[in-house]
Parts: structure tokens; sequence; C-alpha cells
């Protein structure tokens, strides 16, 4: 059997446009009908900040995650919380992870070696362990090395530390370094204790002391000795990693440096990908990057802390949600040493 289309009618309906397009109105007037619209997710809602870089490499493949509000239909949407993107900025080679803190999923939090629930200090110590345990026993995000740590037995974690709203480092006579703080309603802040006083870690539901400083209110700001700081390679040329974030408090950035560079160059750069605050963080041996499982950057040596953040795709345990939620509701305890 043939087919063979019947010859055109010579009248003014000569071709079935009208009719084609009457019944494909009509279905998406039923569709319509049928299907009520999605309310606007917090991420589809507000307006999106644009990117640092005009063009970057993104970094692993796209996740999508299921919002759902009540009484909405379950739609998949792009989780673009947290990003990554690897860059050239004046020769220097990084990646930066870029972390949109308007997003309730999004939670940071610290992990000490072998699970420890306490950071070494000079009377307890739970050593130092390889990144690639970190990343497996923490499903997170984005995950990066912390703060300093000595290299005796001790391995002694530099200043004091808040996580999850639990002290895992404690002394009243801290007074080194810079300190970043999330305060209640997501409110950052980055404390200089020897030039600013020494931060209120009570209000604190994450502490985190490294440095040197690298801005202040968008402005270069580099003094490691005023800060406490004599390590020659701390000062010098390094592989570095940095935290910062923005003038609104909104967006939260890890930069980890591949390109060795000064303290300069890496202040320089932070206030180029749109930091407002921003201080150091341990690195050289100890630069690490995992980014969703995937080891990205590998240290060459073991670490004693590391700071991950979740998203929707990789949800915050349980506990760590409870505690956030609670911290904003209670308020705040005095911590002693």
């Amino acid at each position: 059997m043939t087919y063979s289309e019947p010859p055109l009618q010579k009248n003014k309906n000569k071709y079935p446009f009208p009719i084609v397009f009457t019944t494909s109105l009509i279905l998406v007037l039923i569709g319509q009908w049928l299907v009520p619209p999605l309310s606007p997710t917090p991420e589809t809602s507000s307006k999106q900040s644009p990117r640092p870089f005009s063009a970057s490499k993104r970094v692993g493949s796209p996740h999508k995650a299921s919002v759902v509000h009540p009484g909405q239909a379950i739609a998949a949407v792009p989780d673009r919380s947290i990003r990554m993107v690897r860059r050239k900025v004046g020769g220097t080679h990084l990646y930066l992870t870029i972390i949109d803190l308007r997003n309730p999923n999004v939670l940071l939090n610290i992990g000490l070696a072998r699970n420890a629930t306490r950071a070494n200090d000079p009377r307890y110590t739970s050593g130092v362990e390889p990144f690639s345990r970190f990343v497996a026993r923490h499903p997170s995000a984005a995950m990066i090395n912390g703060t300093f740590f000595s290299t005796d037995v001790q391995k002694r974690v530099m200043g004091n530390m808040v996580a999850g709203g639990k002290v895992l480092k404690f002394s009243s006579s801290e007074n080194y370094g810079t300190t970043l703080g999330f305060q209640k309603g997501n409110r950052l802040e980055m404390v200089t204790a020897r030039t600013d006083g020494k931060p209120d870690w009570n209000r604190h539901w994450f502490s985190l002391t490294a440095g040197p400083r690298l801005l202040r209110k968008g402005t270069l700001w580099i003094a490691p000795r005023k800060e406490g700081f004599t390590d020659p390679n701390v000062m010098g040329v390094a592989k570095r990693s940095a935290i910062g974030f923005s003038k609104s408090h909104k967006t939260l950035f890890f930069a980890t440096f591949i390109t060795p560079i000064t303290l300069r160059q890496e202040a320089s750069i932070m206030k180029s990908i749109g930091c407002y605050e921003a201080m150091n963080l341990d690195g050289g041996s100890s630069t690490a990057l995992a980014y969703r499982g995937k080891v990205l950057v590998k240290p060459r040596r073991s670490l004693t802390n590391v700071l991950m953040v979740y998203d929707a795709f990789h949800p915050a345990p349980q506990p760590l949600r409870s505690s956030w939620q609670q911290f904003q509701r209670d308020e705040p305890m005095a911590y002693s040493n």
C-alpha cells in the first residue's frame, strides 16, 4: 500500500493551518487548567548574582535536587547554591568555590581527625588523618583544608574553634590571628584579635581562627607580624587557601590556589572575585580540596582539620541542621576554658 497526499481543496480554507492552530491552542489551555503552576523556589524567585568571572570552567557534572513546598508538585531544579570554577587570574591558577548563604540547605562544618569531638591542644590529641578519609567520612558538597597545626607530636590546632554550636577548642587567653565567625541569621564577622579585640565566641555557631587577614572592608590589609605570625613559610611565596565573604554577607568564597603566590597577590585576587572580608587559611603541603566527593587537590601530608559545606544534594547531617535551627532561637551560651 502506498501513501499519497490528497489534492488541496480549492476554497478559502485551502490550508489546514487554522484548524491545527485552533486545536493546539485548546490543548494548551486544557493543559494549563489541569496542571497547577509551581510556586517559585528560593533559588528561582530571587535575582541570581552574576558570576565573578565572565568565562569559567565548571568543575564536575551538574546536579539536580527536588525542592518541595507544601501543596506544590515535585519539580527538579538545578542546585546552584554551591558552584566551583577553575580560573587563571593574572597568571595565577586557582579553584574557586562560590557558596550562596541564602539557601537554607547550605551549612558549614568542621571535621577533625579520626572523627574526634575535640580539637588537638596541649593536653589532648587525635593526631592527623589522610584527606581522603575526611572526604569518605563526610559526604559534603565541598571540602577544603582548615587552619594551621603544629608539627610536633601533639599536632596542636591554632586558635579557638566552634562548629555546630559546640566548642571544639577554647582558651580564654587566645589572642592570635584572625577569626571568621557565623552569628545568628547567617551574619558573618571577621575579627583580628590584636587590633580589634577578642571575638565574642559565645555568639558564634561556627568559628575558625587562621590568618593572616587579607581584606578589611574591601581594602587590602596585610600585617602578619602584627597578628603574631613569624613562620617565614606564611609570609613568603607558597600554595595557599583562603576564605572570604561578600559585603552583603550573602556569598561565601573558598579559594584554593594551585600557583604559589604571596599574601599580597592572594589578597588582590580575593578582592577581585568579590570579597569584602577575607583571610588566609593553612596552605603549602596542607592545601587540599574536594568537590562532591572527588579530590581535586591532594595535600602532601595528613591533616588535623578540614572545612566542609553542605547543600540540598549533599545534605547536612540531621544533628547539624537541628543545631543551627536551635541556635537561631536560643540565647548565646558562655564558653569556659
